[in-house]
């Protein structure tokens, strides 16, 4: 252990703390939309209900309760109320259209950029490709920032999305880049940083929402636009880092910047070692074809270990958590809170204190383990969420029952199916097939993401307090399929991971690797 303690340098920490910017911006743009929730519903019901005269009485009214945080969008398990007008159902259903788009644009732009981050990292280099998409960042922030000053469901919505377009091309460059700086002994927990950071923007995005801090009707616009702030910093800040070790020797041959830029990042250790171990994989990439997308598919050796990647990937986005997440403050309001706002936080904190149990956690335990930890306790959590909301009206204390199990659902995500597929993905491929393997991984991540937040309000209101009952049987379905098809990776080559696929596949001939590139362009696409 002492060994990695040594290969903690002063450059390491401020080039990993630099990289994880982008992670928190990431964060904080997932929350950020939490908090202000009804006072930008309230606000796109001003702007669009202006130029209709027969609306006044609602307008007015809707602006001065305001302050008094009112009704949900989609009032989630509320008593069927008298049938309202039917003008104003058709406007309460634009309004909830207009903010799942709102929430949910931000994963299009994700989905989109999810395919290039890699492309980009390889084009410009880690360091340049983190800067050219803090222009995005920008972008995104200005048009945010500015919403107050015109149609602001537009400016919000497209702020959003060119926001997701940011951190679609982050969420690759980032674990890309840490875990190519990162020493050997480190790489499960630098990796798992990650998604510290990100959990850490998404605590600071609901604590600055607090109605008395910028969550209020003078100055959410602000709050929208303040991931630029991270944005300056990092874009500045990079200036000052190492190009990535690994870039410059395995795919621009420079050894000499490699070896400098090593013994930057490792200090005054001698880095023949890991030249020779880069040199070993540059070895291997160059007689590894790359292999395309559709080759993850079709090549029989790699069918199996994307189908598990994208079931990690679906596990941890279609378990709920991101319903909790973009939705929070309403479920607390229903749960009976008068201040459901500081809930929301308390699920922010809890989330970032389990994030970092888990950076310790997971080199000691196996990943295999800890995320069929976090999948059961999600899978009792869920169920007693649901219980709780479904008796609140009978027993008052219920209440608290689906908070105390919010609160665990999001400890236990946290500690496996959070930060876990983001880097079991990178294990599970070599050299050769790694770069496609992680585009579809964060593409499907991203495509489910979307799904949840564009239909949680529906499903929401479809299934009332039964809504967390549907979330547990999914949750129990992934941890089923984890326990039986999924290897653990812990410690393992590219090699005995091949092998732990082919015992669970029911495979027993080991994958003619070398024979099938030959084909692989007369290979059936099945």
């Amino acid at each position: 252990m002492n060994d990695s303690h040594n290969l903690i340098t002063g450059t390491l920490v401020f080039t990993v703390f630099t990289a994880v910017l982008g992670s928190f911006q990431f964060g904080y743009d997932i929350g950020v939309i939490n908090a202000p929730q009804q006072i930008i519903i309230t606000h796109y019901r001003h702007v669009l209900d202006v130029p209709l005269a027969d609306r006044k009485a609602l307008n007015s009214d809707a602006i001065d309760s305001t302050e008094e945080m009112p009704r949900t969008p989609y009032p989630m398990y509320s008593m069927p109320t008298p049938p309202p007008e039917e003008e104003f159902v058709e406007d309460s259903g634009l309004i909830t259209m207009l903010w799942s788009l709102s929430v949910s644009s931000f994963a299009i732009g994700g989905m989109i950029a999810s395919f290039f981050g890699g492309w980009l990292g390889d084009r410009l280099g880690r360091i340049k490709a983190m800067l050219l998409a803090n222009i995005l960042s920008l972008a995104g922030a200005l048009l945010m920032g500015f919403s107050k000053l015109g149609p602001s469901h537009i400016l919000i919505i497209s702020g959003r999305a060119v926001s997701g377009l940011y951190c679609g091309l982050i969420s690759g460059l980032v674990p890309m880049y840490i875990g190519e700086i990162a020493p050997t002994t480190l790489r499960g927990a630098i990796g798992a940083l990650h998604q510290l950071a990100i959990v850490t923007g998404i605590l600071i995005s609901q604590i600055v929402g607090l109605d008395f801090i910028l969550g209020n009707r003078e100055l959410w616009h602000i709050l929208l636009g303040l991931s630029a702030v991270p944005a300056i910093l990092q874009s500045v800040l990079l200036f000052f880092c190492p190009e990535s070790p690994r870039y410059l020797y395995i795919k621009l041959d420079e050894e000499n910047k490699a070896k400098k830029s090593l013994k930057r990042l490792r200090g005054g250790v001698d880095v023949t070692k890991d030249i020779a171990e880069m040199r070993k994989e540059r070895e291997e990439a160059s007689s590894e074809q790359k292999v395309s997308i559709i080759q993850l598919f079709t090549n029989s050796s790699y069918r199996q270990p994307i189908f598990v990647a994208l079931m990690l990937h679906m596990a941890q986005q279609f378990s709920g958590i991101n319903g909790i997440f973009y939705y929070s403050t309403s479920i607390f309001q229903t749960a009976g809170l008068s201040q459901p706002v500081y809930a929301t936080i308390g699920v922010g904190a809890i989330n970032t204190v389990f994030t970092a149990l888990s950076v310790f956690l997971v080199e000691k335990a196996g990943r295999r383990s800890l995320f069929l930890i976090g999948m059961s306790g999600m899978f009792v959590c869920a169920i007693f969420m649901s219980v709780g909301l479904v008796l609140l009206n009978k027993f008052a204390w219920m209440s608290y029952v689906s908070m105390v199990a919010i609160f665990l659902f999001v400890s236990f995500f946290e500690i496996g199916p959070g930060p876990i597929p983001w880097f079991m993905v990178a294990e599970f491929f070599s050299q050769g097939p790694r770069p496609a393997a992680l585009a579809i991984a964060a593409f499907s991540n991203w495509t489910c993401n979307f799904i949840v937040a564009l239909c949680f309000p529906y499903i929401a209101d479809l299934c009332g307090p039964y809504v967390f009952f549907l979330f547990a049987g999914v949750v129990l379905a992934f941890t089923l399929f984890t326990y039986f098809k999924v290897p653990e990776t812990k410690g393992k080559s590219f090699e005995e991971i091949a092998a732990e696929f082919r015992k669970r596949g029911g495979a027993a001939r080991p994958p003619k690797a070398a024979t099938e590139m030959k084909f692989l362009g007369a290979a059936e696409t099945a």
